[in-house]
């Protein structure tokens, strides 16, 4: 894929070349796939923290445009633009100057490839310091262009219950720290039942991650999670759709 992005906003552009790779969130009540996430990888398969680790204060916007649209052309032409399946992608608030003036890769990249703009889910993590109020403006921004949106890695970080307080999102992303033996430990299990108590008043759905045993999913699902995601179920597939196991 190439590693040029063409019309950056100045500085430099992103010289690494990427690809990515897709893992499955999966729906345990119905036996589906509702998502696949697509996480940066080099072109020979090099892991997230190889990438990232290339990436200077100039580059951060080409790189978070780059990655928008390598996702899109290469879950496109693994065909899911037709079957429904919500492609998520990692943005970085901090590398979004204007919402609507950064979207314009994005949208040119969905329109070459036929994908419905509803299908693509926006992921940001809270554990990225950022302006609150600026990213209630790229997330409302994107929110009426049609996008859904989702918290990632919920928990860890610093502004999720004040972001939440402005802005509901359409998913919210338990962060795999939580779930972590959480069939094995009384406090996590509570924080999660809380946490799922207070999104379900929010009228939010749930995804918890990092999902690894049979004792984590079964004890999820006693507490009324559905969706999930996991090496349980399936390891990313580097530019590749993996068949999920189910448990």
């Amino acid at each position: 894929m190439s590693s040029q992005c063409e019309g950056c906003r100045g500085g430099a552009v992103f010289e690494v070349p990427i690809t990515m790779a897709f893992q499955p969130i999966v729906d345990l009540v119905d036996r589906k796939i509702v998502a696949q996430e697509a996480l940066v990888r080099g072109a020979d398969g090099q892991g997230a923290g190889s990438v990232l680790s290339q990436i200077s204060d100039d580059s951060l916007y080409a790189f978070d445009q780059l990655c928008r649209t390598t996702a899109i052309d290469l879950a496109a032409g693994l065909g899911l633009a037709d079957d429904g399946t919500l492609l998520s992608i990692n943005f970085l608030p901090n590398a979004v100057y204007e919402p609507r003036a950064c979207i314009r890769q994005t949208l040119l990249a969905a329109g070459r490839a036929h994908f419905p703009l509803q299908n693509i889910l926006f992921e940001f993590t809270e554990t990225e310091r950022v302006d609150t109020a600026h990213l209630l403006g790229i997330l409302n921004a994107y929110r009426a262009i049609g996008f859904k949106t989702a918290i990632d890695d919920f928990g860890s970080g610093y502004s999720g219950l004040q972001l939440l307080a402005g802005f509901q999102p359409d998913f919210v992303k338990i962060d795999m720290d939580l779930v972590r033996g959480i069939d094995v430990d009384r406090p996590r299990r509570a924080i999660v039942r809380n946490v799922l108590h207070m999104m379900h008043d929010l009228d939010v759905a749930v995804i918890c991650e990092g999902v690894e045993t049979e004792g984590e999913c079964q004890c999820l699902r006693d507490l009324g999670v559905r969706l999930m995601q996991g090496y349980l179920f399936a390891k990313p597939a580097l530019a590749a759709i993996a068949d999920p196991r189910w448990p």
